[in-house]
C-alpha cells in the first residue's frame, strides 16, 4: 500500500506539532516547579526523572579513576597499557612520552578519545576523561621524589551492555590485569638497587637508588658444572612455579641461596645469571652502611616482589657469625648506654634472622636472598639452616668443562691441539674461572692465548705452593702459641696449688 506524499508530510506535521506541544508543556512544568516548589522537591524530581532514565537505557558505565585517595589505583594503570598495546587506526590522538631509563617511547590514549575493545565476542568502549580539581600531591613510584602534583583528575570510562556487568567485572578486568602484568614481566629493564645512605640517615621512604643492569651473564655463558648450573636453573623454575603450594603450606613465597667458594669463581656472575634468567631487579645491601634495625626493617620492606636481594661477602660485612661473644657484645652494649648511647643503633644477628624468616620475610612475594661468602666455615649455623639458606652453592676453582666453555666464548674454538694437557694442569693446579678467563683475554689467537695459560700454570702452581706454606707456618705458629700458652696456665695452676699448701 503506498502512501501519497501530502500524507507523509501532514504525520510529520503532526509528530512536530506534537513534540512542540510535549517542550512547551514541559517549560511550563518547569517554571511552575522552580518558582513555587521547595529545592528539596527539585532534587527528588531530578534524581527520580535521572533514576527513570537509566532504567530505560541498557549501558552501564564503569569509572576508574587514576588514585584511590593518595594511592594508584593498579585497575587504572593496567587498562592504560593495555589500551596503548591495542592501538587501533579508530584514535586519532596519541600521547607519547620516554623516561630516561626506558628502552622503548611509551604510547597511551589521550583525554577525551575513545576506543572499543572486543572480548569474547562482547564490545566494550573507553574512554579517557579528565576533570578540573584542586592541585593535590601524589605518591608516584617512578618520580625520585616520591610524589607529584596534578591539578586534573582523570579516570578511564567503560561503557558496555549493563548485561554483562558479571562478564566485565569477573573476566575482563582480571584478563587485562593479567595481560599487563605478563607483558610488563617480558618488556622490563632489569635494574640494579643500591642504598643512598644519605636518604638512610634521613629516614627518607624511598632510599634504594637504581641504574640499568647490563651485566651480560647467562647460564650458557656461566664456567660452571654442567650438572650444578642445571640444578640451580630447576630449583630457580620450580620455585616460580610453586606460588599456590608456598600459600597452602602457610611459608613465605621466598628461597634462600648461599654462594660460596674462593674469590673469582664467578659468584657475582652467577648472581648476574639468576636476574637475567627470571628478569628480577637486583637489591644489594651493604650491611655495614645500615646503623640499625631499624633501618634494615625499612629497607627490606622497600623492596619490590620478583626481586633478589643480595648480602655479599657476610663474612666480612658484619660480625654476625660471632655468637660466641654474646656476653662481650652485651657487656659493650650496657657500656655505651651509660656513655649515653642507644643499642638500637646497631644491627644484631637476631634482627637480621627476623627480617630473613620471621614475620617480616612475609612483607612481599616471590623473592631470593642470596648470601656470598669465601668462607662458609666462619658463618654461624643459624645463618645456614633450611628456611633461610635453602640451596648451598659450591662456586669452585675451575673444571675441565668450566675451561671448555671459557674457551669457547672468549676463542670461539671447542677443539685444540692444547686442550687434553690444560685439562691435566686445571685437576693438578687450584686456578680460578677469573684467572682462566684473564688469560684467554690477553690475545685473540688460540695458539697464542692457551700457551700463555699454560705458562701461567707454572705461575700458579708457585703462588699456591707458597700460600700453603705461610698457612703452614702460620697453623704451626698458631699451635706453638697455644702450647705456650696451655703451659703458662699450667704452670699458674701448680703455683696456686703450691699457695694453697
Amino acid at each position: 500500500m503506498s502512501t501519497s506524499p501530502e500524507s507523509k508530510i501532514a504525520t510529520v506535521k503532526t509528530i512536530v506539532s506534537t513534540i512542540g506541544s510535549v517542550a512547551a508543556a514541559a517549560m511550563v512544568a518547569r517554571s511552575v516547579a522552580r518558582d513555587y516548589l521547595p529545592p528539596e522537591f527539585h532534587d527528588y524530581l531530578y534524581f527520580g526523572l535521572r533514576s527513570f532514565i537509566n532504567k530505560l537505557s541498557r549501558q552501564l558505565t564503569m569509572v576508574i579513576y587514576e588514585f584511590d585517595g593518595f594511592r594508584e589505583n593498579e585497575i587504572y594503570n593496567a587498562a592504560n597499557l593495555y589500551l596503548a598495546s591495542r592501538v587501533s587506526p579508530e584514535i586519532q590522538r596519541l600521547k607519547i612520552s620516554k623516561n630516561a631509563s626506558d628502552n622503548n617511547i611509551n604510547v597511551a590514549m589521550e583525554i577525551n578519545e575513545s576506543f572499543t575493545d572486543v572480548y569474547n565476542g562482547v564490545k566494550f568502549n573507553w574512554c579517557l576523561v579528565s576533570k578540573k580539581a584542586p592541585t593535590r600531591e601524589y605518591y608516584n613510584h617512578d618520580d625520585m621524589n616520591g610524589s607529584s602534583s596534578r591539578s586534573d583528575q582523570r579516570s578511564l570510562e567503560l561503557t558496555f551492555h549493563r548485561k554483562h556487568k558479571t562478564l566485565a567485572l569477573n573476566e575482563y578486568l582480571l584478563f587485562i590485569l593479567n595481560d599487563v602484568k605478563i607483558r610488563k614481566q617480558e618488556e622490563k629493564t632489569v635494574k640494579l638497587f643500591t642504598v643512598d645512605t644519605k636518604m638512610v640517615y634521613t629516614s627518607h621512604p624511598t632510599a634504594w637508588t637504581s641504574v640499568n643492569l647490563d651485566h651480560p651473564a647467562k647460564f650458557e655463558t656461566l664456567a660452571m658444572d654442567i650438572d650444578l648450573k642445571e640444578k640451580v636453573m630447576k630449583d630457580l623454575d620450580n620455585f616460580v612455579q610453586r606460588r599456590d603450594y608456598y600459600r597452602k603450606v602457610g611459608k613465605a613465597w621466598k628461597r634462600g641461596y648461599l654462594l660460596y667458594g674462593p674469590p673469582g669463581t664467578g659468584k657475582s656472575s652467577l648472581i648476574a645469571a639468576m636476574a637475567n634468567y627470571l628478569n628480577f631487579d637486583i637489591y644489594d645491601l651493604e650491611l655495614t652502611d645500615i646503623r640499625s634495625n631499624s633501618e634494615l626493617r625499612r629497607l627490606l620492606v622497600a623492596t619490590g616482589n620478583r626481586s633478589i636481594l643480595v648480602v655479599e661477602d657476610i663474612d666480612c660485612s658484619m660480625e654476625l657469625h660471632d655468637r660466641a661473644d654474646a656476653d662481650a657484645i652485651k657487656a659493650l652494649i650496657r657500656q655505651n648506654q651509660r656513655r649515653g648511647f642507644h643499642d638500637e643503633n646497631k644491627v644484631t644477628l637476631s634482627g637480621f634472622l627476623n627480617f630473613i624468616d620471621g614475620l617480616w620475610s612475609s612483607c612481599g612475594d616471590e623473592r631470593i636472598i642470596i648470601f656470598t661468602t669465601n668462607r662458609k666455615d666462619k658463618l654461624d649455623p643459624a645463618l645456614l639452616r633450611p628456611g633461610r639458606m635453602d640451596v648451598h652453592v659450591n662456586m669452585s676453582y675451575c673444571t675441565p668443562c668450566g675451561f671448555r666453555l671459557l674457551a669457547s666464548n672468549y676463542l670461539g674454538v671447542t677443539e685444540h691441539k692444547h686442550f687434553e694437557e690444560i685439562e691435566d694442569l686445571i685437576k693438578e693446579v687450584e686456578i680460578t674461572p677469573a684467572e682462566v678467563a684473564e688469560q684467554l683475554l690477553k690475545d685473540s689467537d688460540p695458539d697464542i692465548a692457551l700457551s700463555g695459560l699454560i705458562e701461567f700454570f707454572d705461575v700458579k702452581r708457585k703462588e699456591n705452593e707458597e700460600a700453603k706454606a705461610k698457612a703452614k707456618a702460620r697453623e704451626k705458629e698458631l699451635e706453638e702459641l697455644a702450647a705456650k700458652v696451655n703451659e703458662e696456665k699450667q704452670d699458674i695452676e701448680k703455683n696456686e696449688v703450691v699457695l694453697d699448701e
